[in-house]
């Protein structure tokens, strides 16, 4: 029965996982970019895929700009300095209106909108204005590294004459840390993705490495993604 239990457990973990759409459409966004990468810009069958699930994923996307819309108008954390809260709420805007743009260039692909010249505009706007919050999100993260890099210092000169790994407080810092270093990353390398996306920079930035690099910051997300395993150690048969 301990093992049941156990596969019951797990399964509810996955089943939760499943049931958030943002998870649904990172795992979409993995296989988007993975074919991106098979590819390499060239007509077959892993572009159709790559095309296809671009489209579907755009349907996960609708009204989704009222999140960042609502995190830009919500107050700040206390204690934040100015300068990270402009760039937190530049990158809320930017995002926002990336995902606002987006629902207009679904109606173009999908042929609700007709024009093909204004689609492909309002695309390009829209992938500047996600490159642009990838940017804001990295100095977001870079600044707030900093912030945490300079408080776990300090706790550590205080839990000096003790193990500070054992101190819960430290060890939250860490973690808190790690999954900052992680979001920075994954922001550096969607600015890359962009650029590729808008071809800025076509023989360094190939289809290939977009793909590549797309493929690794959708990991990055779906692990983002994964929900903490002590609601799921509850569940009942």
């Amino acid at each position: 029965m301990g093992s049941l239990d156990a596969t019951r457990a797990e399964l509810g973990l996955v089943v939760l996982y499943l049931n958030k759409a943002e998870a649904r459409d990172k795992i979409c966004r993995a296989i988007q970019y993975g074919s991106k990468f098979i590819s390499n810009g060239q007509p077959g069958t892993a572009q159709d895929v790559d095309k296809s699930t671009t489209l579907a994923r755009k349907v996960f996307r609708l009204v989704k700009w009222v999140n960042d819309l609502h995190a830009l108008i919500s107050p700040p954390a206390k204690g934040t300095p100015l300068t990270l809260v402009l760039l937190g709420k530049s990158k809320n805007a930017l995002l926002s209106t990336f995902l606002f743009l987006d629902q207009f260039v679904w109606l173009g692909r999908t042929g609700i909108i007709k024009n093909k010249e204004a689609t492909d505009r309002v695309a390009r706007i829209s992938l500047y204005c996600w490159m642009a919050s990838s940017a804001c999100a990295s100095l977001v993260e870079l600044g707030e590294l900093k912030r945490l890099s300079k408080s776990m210092r300090k706790l550590a000169r205080e839990l000096r004459r003790t193990d500070k790994y054992e101190n819960e407080q430290y060890q939250s810092k860490m973690k808190q840390s790690d999954e900052r270093l992680l979001a920075l990353v994954k922001a550096a390398m969607d600015v890359v993705v962009a650029i590729g996306l808008l071809q800025l920079a076509p023989k360094k930035v190939t289809p290939r490495v977009t793909g590549a690099l797309g493929f690794v910051t959708s990991l990055i997300s779906c692990y983002q993604q994964l929900p903490s395993r002590a609601p799921v150690a509850k569940v009942k048969a």
